[in-house]
């Protein structure tokens, strides 16, 4: 299920020039038992590129892996490298380089949060992760970042990772694929993106989230609907982000 990737990228590709042809599972013969490699051999004669979301990262891995033209992680349950992109752009665009900036992180340590852990150190700014206990990211993201040189800090507290942070960020505490919802929400709950919380931060601080947003959940509609929001900027900016995502991957940038 998507909104704003499935149509970020087929805006982006028609925008450019392109076409598009989106298809589930179910759509193809993936879903009659054809095998990944397959399905990437026939692909790869027949399309230019391939824009992929998957709860499995090892599919997206052997999709391209077997494909001979380029294959985008639209999402899969280690990264979700095309919405950060559009998160820092849209940032940026207010706030100037992300580049030695604190950006906080409240509540499920995923996919959306392990990317910004992976551009943490490419991109220079401080991480600071709020997270209970069971929900903190993947060690071995945290380990890279660190061998790297990447300030990614983890607590238990979300007001020390608010305090002072130049933005803040947060994302739905169930997401695909989760069957715990109710443990989920009970460990989460101290998480929620309030605003006597975006109050600790700098009183410039902006609020983020990858959408869709469950409203007095993660975050209260007070924050979302707010001036320090750009959630509704954010999202349109997936076209742009998008966009030379696909023009790096046919060599025009």
């Amino acid at each position: 299920n998507s909104t704003r990737t499935r149509f970020s990228f087929d805006a982006a590709m028609r925008q450019l020039g392109g076409d598009v042809i989106i298809s589930t599972a179910s759509d193809m013969q993936l879903g009659r038992g054809e095998t990944i490699a397959d399905t990437a051999r026939v692909l790869s004669r027949m399309v230019d590129a391939v824009m992929l979301r998957s709860n499995r990262h090892s599919d997206l891995e052997d999709l391209a892996a077997n494909c001979a033209v380029p294959v985008i992680n639209g999402l899969s349950d280690t990264g979700h490298p095309c919405q950060i992109l559009a998160d820092l752009m849209t940032f940026e665009a207010h706030r100037g380089p992300v580049a030695g900036k604190t950006l906080a992180w409240l509540g499920d340590g995923n996919n959306v949060c392990a990317s910004f852990i992976h551009a943490a150190p490419l991109l220079g700014y401080r991480l600071n992760i709020a997270c209970p206990e069971g929900y903190a990211p993947d060690p071995a993201d945290l380990a890279r970042a660190a061998s790297l040189q990447g300030q990614v800090a983890v607590t238990r507290d979300p007001r020390e990772a608010v305090a002072g942070a130049d933005c803040v960020i947060t994302d739905t505490w169930v997401s695909m694929g989760d069957t715990d919802k109710d443990a989920r929400m009970a460990a989460l709950a101290p998480f929620q993106v309030n605003e006597a919380l975006m109050d600790l931060a700098h009183r410039d601080a902006v609020f983020l989230h990858c959408l869709p947003a469950h409203r007095e959940e993660e975050v209260v509609s007070a924050v979302i609907d707010g001036p320090r929001s750009l959630i509704w900027e954010e999202a349109e900016n997936r076209i742009h982000a998008q966009k030379s995502i696909l023009a790096w991957c046919f060599g025009a940038i």
